[in-house]
């Protein structure tokens, strides 16, 4: 049997003259709610409502199911013309309907985010349109409207997004019964009444002016500084030439995270964004890849290597699941040897880091110490070696065999599960400490420490050591 889906707009008397030869021909007529002021363009035909199936759902997306099933089933015994106010097409039980019914006709209505536009006087365009109860899933966009805002807690979703979007001090438009007022987007959830008419309309301003900004804000602000009319020293750089930049930025969001400084996180997480968007920037100039095929790559790449989640493999745990992620890591570049794996490292690396890196990898061909113990045998090994250069005064030896020294002690701490960077940085933060206290204890006593002999110092080094 056929189902009508017909829209019925926002006030009564929306309706279409379509609509209305639909409905003098309609052998069941169904309203998905009888409680909107669209609804009198029923007055005098026999309708039946959904209003229950409201009170029977859940949450929006149950509701839907529940409203779409109803007019389903009743077009299994006839035709069926099902009215919802607003627009068909931004009904979302009519969206279920169509998808899973074939014989449906449309007789379009007036959107509830076209009147609330209309009302609010918006010239914005580009403009999104979204229901309140699907507002989660709305991403950055220069203007937005969201209808269906028709109680507290769908107006403080809205809020929450549109802020996040907008910023919560930008002006916006709320409508409700036919009237608008300008508030700020912090205040949608402070009105006191809610019903079915009451939407919001809001547009981005001025670029240099907004109070919040997305990735594609950020490839815009690099764009206009490279501009012929931008900034000589952002229009002279590439990729070669702001290199450096990348490493330097990501160490200083490391040292922040150390010292637990969220508004230093903060920043520099925005610093590491600046560089990347950079480097994605010259190469779409270049006719290369854009930041969007960048960020495709990446969130490809996780549903991939995620497969023990998001496919077919098994990772209970936090080693099985790292043991999955090197699988399809190794299948997803094609090394098939484990030599290929251990040659991809990154041999600008720090020295430590690279170390430990092939180190992992090679172990995974089963070349590997069996403990942390039997790592530091190799160790006493290669220092007596290093020792014996050390005689010998030979100093390409010494280069040498330091190196195997260095690379053993990597060894020992990866199979006692330290990791090297971090050891050898509390090292050496230790070491500066110590160093500053014995420093003071030698001014205290009056003495200068370039002045002590070896004994000397060592007496003042022990005091700085119990000191701290």
């Amino acid at each position: 049997m056929k189902i009508t889906l017909i829209g019925l707009g926002v006030r009564e008397g929306d309706i279409s003259l379509g609509a209305k030869f639909a409905l003098d021909g309609a052998g069941r007529i169904i309203a998905r709610t009888g409680s909107t002021e669209s609804f009198a363009s029923l007055r005098g035909y026999a309708v039946e409502t959904l209003d229950g199936v409201y009170e029977k759902s859940r949450n929006f997306d149950t509701l839907n199911k529940n409203l779409a099933a109803a007019v389903i089933k009743a077009a299994r015994e006839g035709d069926v013309c099902y009215c919802v106010d607003g627009a068909v097409s931004e009904d979302e039980s009519c969206k279920i309907i169509a998808e899973k019914y074939g014989e449906c006709s449309i007789f379009e209505g007036v959107s509830k985010s076209g009147y609330a536009r209309s009302l609010s006087n918006t010239g914005c365009g580009e403009c999104v349109c979204v229901s309140a109860y699907g507002v989660k899933n709305l991403k950055s966009c220069r203007a937005a409207s969201v209808y269906d805002i028709d109680d507290g807690f769908a107006a403080s979703e809205v809020k929450a997004k549109l802020s996040d979007i907008f910023g919560e001090e930008s002006e916006c438009f709320f409508v409700r019964g036919g009237k608008v007022s300008r508030i700020k987007i912090y205040e949608i959830d402070r009105q006191k009444e809610y019903d079915g008419t009451c939407a919001v309309t809001v547009c981005e301003g001025d670029f240099l002016k907004k109070e919040r900004y997305d990735y594609a804000d950020l490839e815009r602000m690099i764009k206009l500084l490279r501009a012929p009319d931008g900034c000589p020293w952002d229009r002279a750089q590439t990729s070669a030439t702001i290199k450096s930049n990348m490493i330097e930025e990501a160490y200083e969001l490391v040292d922040a995270i150390e010292r637990d400084d969220e508004d230093g996180m903060e920043e520099e997480t925005g610093d590491v964004l600046l560089q990347a968007a950079f480097h994605s920037v010259l190469e779409e100039e270049k006719g290369g890849f854009t930041g969007a095929d960048a960020l495709t790559r990446v969130v490809k790449k996780l549903i991939f290597r995620h497969s023990h989640i998001l496919g077919r493999d098994k990772g209970a745990d936090e080693g099985s699941a790292l043991s999955v992620w090197e699988k399809n890591k190794r299948e997803e570049k094609g090394q098939k040897t484990f030599s290929e794996s251990v040659l991809a490292v990154p041999a600008n690396f720090p020295a430590c880091m690279y170390a430990q890196k092939v180190q992992k990898r090679a172990a995974k061909s089963g070349m590997d110490f069996l403990s942390a113990v039997s790592a530091s045998e190799k160790l006493f090994g290669e220092v007596q070696e290093l020792i014996d250069a050390l005689v010998e005064n030979d100093g390409a030896e010494v280069c040498d065999e330091a190196g195997d020294v260095l690379f053993s002690a990597v060894n020992v701490c990866r199979h006692a599960g330290v990791d090297c960077e971090d050891a050898l940085r509390g090292a050496v933060k230790k070491f500066t400490a110590r160093f500053v206290e014995c420093e003071r204890l030698i001014v205290a006593d009056g003495k200068k420490m370039e002045e002590l002999d070896e004994l000397d110092l060592d007496v003042y080094w022990r005091k700085a050591k119990s000191n701290l």
